[in-house]
């Protein structure tokens, strides 16, 4: 039992490095954009991207709640219970508040022709990326728990 629980701490790790890493330069992407198509083009690079972030996102949710079967203990850990509490509220940022302002920046890429970039966008990516850079710093708030086990 021991081998498998280094098992799922190895694919953990792994599985931290594959989806959290790609998240933490998503916001950056766009904005080296200086056109309209260059923008799309970003992302498209940004949904590629973004499919690692949820195969490593699931993987560490799966593999930490496991480690927790296997050693019960960790719920009685605050830094882990915090940790589980911090991913499923940045988890469910996607869906409840990312998606939301996201998709308005898709219809506009997608009713925009040209090359010049709508004016209407920066002001969507800056609320859009504001909650990015919130989640990743959950996601760096959660590092800092997982490495330290402060409490």
């Amino acid at each position: 039992m021991d081998q498998f629980y280094y098992y799922l701490v190895f694919i953990h790790i792994f599985s931290a490095i594959l989806g959290m890493g790609p998240g933490f330069i998503l916001t950056m992407i766009p904005k080296t954009a200086t056109n309209l198509s260059e923008l799309k083009h970003a992302y498209a690079i940004r949904h590629k991207l973004h499919i690692f972030v949820m195969i490593g996102g699931t993987l560490l949710l799966v593999t930490g709640l496991l480690m927790g079967v296997l050693r019960p203990y960790l719920f009685q850990m605050g830094w882990y219970v915090t940790s589980l509490i911090l991913f499923l509220i940045a988890l469910a940022m996607g869906p409840l508040v990312l998606k939301r302002y996201f998709n308005p920046i898709k219809e506009l890429l997608m009713s925009t022709s040209g090359e010049k970039i709508p004016k209407e966008y920066n002001h969507l990516s800056k609320v859009l990326f504001g909650f990015e850079h919130l989640e990743n710093l959950i996601f760096i708030i959660i590092i800092i728990l997982m490495i330290l086990k402060p409490f």
